[in-house]
């Protein structure tokens, strides 16, 4: 009995949490609130390396090590304090993060990102990108390699980092850099175009089903999945890919002389030790190696742009959290009553 007085408790608060929450978005609502504007967020990696650097010393020295540790720490940091002034101004490298799906999604936020570095970033600075992509829509990724052009049209230095795949629209975008660096067995490469569309018009024909389309113009639709297909609307298409592919390859040796670009561009992958035979890449080094010995000479910081959630996504995260959190003390409650 006890159980079902204690279920019936929790039901009644959580239909007044969910009539409060609903009042509230009502009122939003009518308000016409906005959302507030995305942001950049600035980590120093410095600093995180060397935090982390002082956990492991605090656990492996003994205490007259880390003592002698200390007064070297300090000595370095007075003497810089007394040179400040003819001290040359260190490099800063900003670390952006492109992770790309079909659509390139990640180019949203990795515009913003540019576009604050570049109000703050002189020659003598470096932009580094962490890319994994397996490529997507030619518009897409033509647009996020375009979006990299911009630093270096800004005469900013950039390296492209690929740890685990750069390949087709992802290589489009690393192509750009003036330093291309890759683990030793990430993909690279498959300079090539593909498409494909699915056609059910032999499906729809035995059943009686007619699908009309009209276009004006000779080659608005040359492929279809419902209608029939012609040998000519196939050839105009297999054109369009060709085109493409050549657009891609024009594109990879204007930004990449080195490379082979007829021995390359058959749309095949290399692993980084081959690509780097083949003038893919430039460096072998995971990009945790590369950033590691920036940070001797250089202020190293991640750059980010996150969009921010609307009013009612963060309003339901947040109820959300407090019923699981209801329900997780009433079901642990209800548990120790019955034995659980």
């Amino acid at each position: 009995m006890e159980f079902f007085t204690e279920y019936a408790g929790f039901l009644l608060k959580l239909l007044t949490v969910a009539i409060i929450f609903g009042l509230f978005i009502a009122g939003v609502a009518s308000g016409k609130s906005k959302p507030k504007e995305g942001g950049i967020s600035i980590r120093n990696m410095n600093d995180q390396y060397e935090k982390r650097k002082d956990i492991l010393h605090s656990e492996l020295l003994d205490k007259k090590e880390l003592k002698k540790l200390a007064k070297e720490k300090k000595k370095r940091a007075k003497e810089k304090s007394a040179k400040s002034e003819e001290v040359v101004e260190r490099r800063k490298v900003f670390v952006l993060n492109f992770d790309g799906d079909i659509k390139a999604s990640a180019v949203d936020a990795m515009r913003e990102e540019i576009t604050a570095i570049l109000s703050v970033a002189t020659e003598k600075d470096e932009v580094v990108v962490r890319l994994e992509s397996g490529g997507g829509m030619v518009h897409s990724y033509g647009l996020a390699s375009s979006q990299l052009l911009r630093i270096k049209e800004a005469n900013v230095r950039l390296t492209v980092c690929v740890d685990k795949v750069a390949a087709s629209g992802g290589y489009m975008m690393a192509c750009v850099a003036d330093k291309i660096i890759a683990a030793p067995f990430a993909v690279l490469g498959s300079i090539g175009v593909v498409a494909q569309v699915p056609n059910i018009h032999r499906l729809l024909d035995k059943n009686l089903v007619d699908v009309e389309l009209h276009t004006a113009g000779k080659y608005k639709r040359t492929l279809t999945m419902l209608g029939e297909n012609t040998d000519e609307g196939r050839e105009k298409f297999r054109q369009d890919l060709e085109d493409t592919h050549v657009l891609f390859k024009e594109f990879v040796s204007s930004q990449r002389d080195v490379v082979d670009i007829e021995s390359i561009a058959t749309g095949d992958v290399w692993y980084g030790t081959k690509a780097l035979d083949n003038k893919l890449i430039d460096e072998l080094s995971t990009s945790d190696g590369y950033l590691v010995n920036r940070y001797n000479d250089s202020d190293v910081f991640s750059v980010s742009y996150k969009e921010p959630k609307k009013m009612a996504e963060r309003l339901g995260l947040s109820v959300l959290s407090a019923v699981e959190t209801k329900f997780t003390k009433w079901f642990s409650s209800a548990s120790q009553h019955r034995g659980y």
